[in-house]
């Protein structure tokens, strides 16, 4: 099995595919998954979020009289992921063989999902209705599974190989995050002639910066500046200071809250100096929770103990794409696939982990529970 996983696993991060440009490994992914007998489909989703492809859908009839399934694993990675190949060390490490990603995120859960239906086929090992949806442009929040045709699919349960970890690491719960942007409007005057004249933006900008609770302000709150930009020249009071930020929360009241206060804080400092401001914000996605005591995470629990894995399941303050199935009804776990040190040069996999991992997947297709 560790052969196949690894030819499946090295031709697939062999292929360019950075969100907004996932055509070529969309093809190739279809290939495969009709070869192995599925039905397949791919939306408009690349036309409405300006990409080249869309989410590309996958059916397979059941032999159990069961519920569907849900399956899913993005097809996108991060930059740099162009010209990237994967190298197996003889302690079955997988690395990039260059200067760029490995693509373990998210090639690691495809490769996992391929092999697990091999094996049911192979093994006519009886399985549930199986249903796949591989996004497009997941890292960028979601982008892909925000606009999926939801109608298309009869599961209500899912799990998404999408999560850094021990094999049988799961999550249950995900974050809201919202992204911001903040501008100060301050006047631009001659700063060594007339600097009372002018109302220095980026001055009103450090002392509201200054004034927030940066890192976790709150037990289970993050927020974070991560851009400021501003100014026009050395000599001239700058009028424009624009700062970019995120607030995350497994509790999206809490985020709106810390939001708020982002807000008047800005406001404040902002005033106090004859300045004013404008903020725009966008919820890039929702918090969930999946019930720890309802049937996807006993059932996850069930495949855990049937194939000798430990579960570990607790909330992540990272999105997925489960983040948007949870809100068209759809109850899942994000599981871990054997990616690590992910959206980093440093990423790596196990052979010896994905071979557990189909496993895993596996007994989660084909149990009755």
């Amino acid at each position: 099995m560790k052969e196949r996983i690894w030819d499946t696993f090295s031709a697939l991060v062999a292929i360019d595919s950075p969100s907004f440009a996932e055509r070529a490994f969309c093809d190739a992914l279809r290939r495969r998954l009709e070869a192995l007998g599925a039905q397949c489909y791919e939306d408009r989703a690349g036309a409405a979020i300006g990409g080249d492809c869309g989410n590309l859908y996958a059916t397979l009839p059941g032999t159990l009289p069961l519920p569907p399934l849900l399956f899913s694993a993005h097809m996108d990675t991060v930059e740099p992921g162009r010209g990237k190949r994967a190298c197996l060390g003889a302690n079955g490490r997988i690395t990039p063989a260059g200067e760029t990603i490995l693509g373990a995120d998210d090639a690691a859960g495809i490769t996992v999902l391929l092999e697990a239906l091999r094996h049911l086929r192979e093994q006519k090992r009886p399985h549930r209705p199986l249903e796949l949806l591989f996004p497009v442009a997941e890292e960028r929040y979601g982008a892909g599974s925000a606009v999926a045709e939801y109608d298309r699919l009869r599961a209500k349960q899912a799990y998404v190989l999408d999560l850094c970890g021990a094999i049988g690491t799961a999550a249950n719960a995900a974050p809201t995050i919202l992204s911001f942007t903040v501008t100060l409007h301050g006047k631009a005057a001659h700063a060594g002639f007339a600097p009372r004249e002018g109302i220095h933006a980026i001055a009103a900008a450090a002392k509201a910066i200054a004034r927030l609770p940066l890192g976790e302000p709150l037990p289970g709150v993050t927020c974070n500046i991560g851009l400021i930009s501003g100014g026009a020249a050395g000599n001239i009071v700058p009028e424009r200071c624009e700062v970019r930020g995120e607030i995350r929360s497994l509790t999206h009241a809490a985020v709106l809250a810390q939001w708020a206060d982002v807000q008047r804080t800005f406001a404040e400092e902002a005033a106090a100096l004859g300045a004013t401001i404008t903020a725009q914000s966008r919820c890039e996605i929702t918090a969930y929770e999946t019930p720890p005591d309802g049937s996807a995470v006993q059932r996850f629990r069930s495949a855990c103990h049937a194939t000798g894995i430990a579960p570990q399941i607790a909330p992540t303050l990272g999105g997925s794409d489960n983040n948007n199935f949870a809100q068209h009804g759809i109850e899942g776990l994000v599981i871990a696939c054997s990616m690590h040190e992910v959206h980093s040069t440093r990423e790596f996999c196990q052979l010896e982990e994905l071979e557990q991992c189909v496993q895993l997947v596996t007994e989660l297709m084909a149990g009755e529970a």
